[in-house]
């Protein structure tokens, strides 16, 4: 059976996103916890953190595997480091993700050697590839055009497959899109409410 990790990528620069009257610091956590913790829920699948950030692991399950990298560390070298079949990277400010879509990244692996979910505005909220990644690849979440260069990049088209879109929390605005309907992303939920 496939062993595959799901890790959940945490950036200094994220908590740039806060809202008004909330700490960066306590949103970058906030939000990095909910992701984390949907990526905990999904079967066959284990967790990582992956971060810039310092002290973030006490947002994790005991047991997990948290890989401290420097903020401006490539994704592909990040990649290198992790050990199973195939791997997810979830951009950790994408609080609401819901599971499904991390589901659809994997499945598409079987048509692709690498799976994109984009995100509004440009980048991607997450991406999938099996390890090791693929030598022509050079991802980047941040990238607004990622799956033009990761085409561009590849032997041909058909190697980068895309899922279903989502957000992620860019901007203070972008708070603004979460779905209270939505389950899952409790601890930004209650620190955006206290406000």
């Amino acid at each position: 059976m496939l062993t595959r990790i799901a890790a959940v990528l945490v950036r200094q620069r994220m908590a740039q996103a806060a809202p008004p009257g909330v700490d960066p610091a306590r949103f970058l956590e906030a939000v990095a916890e909910d992701t984390y913790e949907m990526v905990a829920g999904l079967e066959l699948v284990t967790p990582v953190l992956i971060t810039s950030v310092p002290e973030l692991e006490e947002i994790v399950w005991p047991g997990t595997e948290v890989i401290t990298i420097k903020d401006d560390e490539p994704l592909k070298i990040i990649l290198e480091r992790l050990k199973a079949d195939q791997a997810a990277v979830i951009s950790a400010d994408a609080p609401d993700l819901p599971p499904l879509l991390v589901g659809k990244l994997f499945r598409e692996l079987g048509r692709a050697e690498i799976t994109v979910c984009p995100a509004e505005n440009g980048g991607a909220v997450a991406m999938a590839c099996a390890l090791p990644p693929p030598t022509w690849a050079d991802p980047d979440l941040d990238d607004a055009r990622i799956v033009t260069t990761l085409r561009a990049q590849a032997p041909g088209s058909r190697k980068v497959a895309t899922t279903p879109g989502w957000h992620r929390l860019r901007t203070p605005e972008d708070v603004e899109r979460l779905d209270p309907g939505l389950e899952g992303w409790e601890s930004t939920r209650a620190l955006i409410r206290a406000r």
